[in-house]
């Protein structure tokens, strides 16, 4: 009987011997496009940042911090957001050859984010082009209007969750079934990613990669997750090429802060 598997899970359509799950925001960009939507066009940073410690604490569910985060963008539409930050979000400078490199050698790229997908599919083709936006598989949130209102309408748009967890979008739940793949079947998984909407993803794949400086460390280090630092793509990139060659395993690139 032949395996339903890859239907399932489209990231082993190709048949992969190793897969890149990856946030957005922070870490695919240089910088996190709903925090710099929140810090210029609605609440600021302070009550941004206070959000961020209440669920790293364990104070706050993400879910809930970062609807109030997006909640209080009440006076732009949803497509000037989109303009704006195409003018102000830039592409992690590694990550141009680290995509390239992963589409030729077979290793698939999922994003999973805790972010809204309208916004990351037109970042992503501004940023790489049309055909990466189309071709890249992502799993994050919708946006929707508001009853009775236009989402390019002042205060016309919302957040629409992924799922019904504390975290909005549980990124565990589609690294899972392929985590949970017979041995034979099981590619080595990888992910990356850099702050509190990533904790629900630290501890189900074989490396992590959590970006310097950032939350998800703070995270990491509370709960003894293993992990390694990275500072842009370029790092990632090396340490992928050294596993996949055979120069290196996940055990021991996971070594912590560098």
């Amino acid at each position: 009987m032949g395996s339903t598997l890859p239907i399932a899970l489209p990231a082993l359509k190709t048949s992969p011997k190793f897969i890149f799950f990856t946030d957005f925001d922070g870490t695919i960009t240089a910088q996190d496009s709903n925090d710099f939507m929140t810090d210029t066009l609605g609440f600021g940073p302070d009550l941004r940042r206070q959000g961020n410690a209440d669920v790293l604490n364990g104070r706050r569910h993400f879910r809930d911090a970062f609807r109030d985060m997006l909640d209080s963008i009440r006076n732009t539409p949803f497509k000037e957001c989109i303009d704006i930050l195409r003018k102000n979000i830039d592409l992690d400078p590694g990550f141009k050859q680290f995509y390239e490199w992963a589409k030729e050698n077979n290793v698939p790229i999922v994003v999973l984010s805790g972010g809204m997908e309208p916004v990351i599919r037109a970042l992503l083709a501004h940023m790489l082009g049309q055909e990466a936006a189309d071709e890249m598989q992502i799993v994050s949130n919708g946006v929707a209007a508001r009853e009775g209102m236009n989402i390019n309408q002042p205060g016309g748009w919302q957040i629409v969750y992924h799922d019904d967890s504390g975290f909005g979008h549980d990124k565990s739940l589609e690294i899972r079934p392929y985590a949970r793949l017979p041995a034979e079947e099981r590619p080595v998984l990888f992910y990356a990613g850099d702050g509190v909407s990533d904790f629900s993803a630290a501890q189900e794949t074989d490396l992590l990669f959590a970006k310097a400086g950032r939350d998800l460390i703070t995270y990491c280090e509370k709960g003894d997750v293993p992990y390694t630092t990275f500072n842009d793509f370029s790092d990632i990139l090396a340490t992928v090429k050294d596993i996949v060659a055979g120069k290196l395993t996940v055990q021991e690139a996971a070594a912590g802060r560098k």
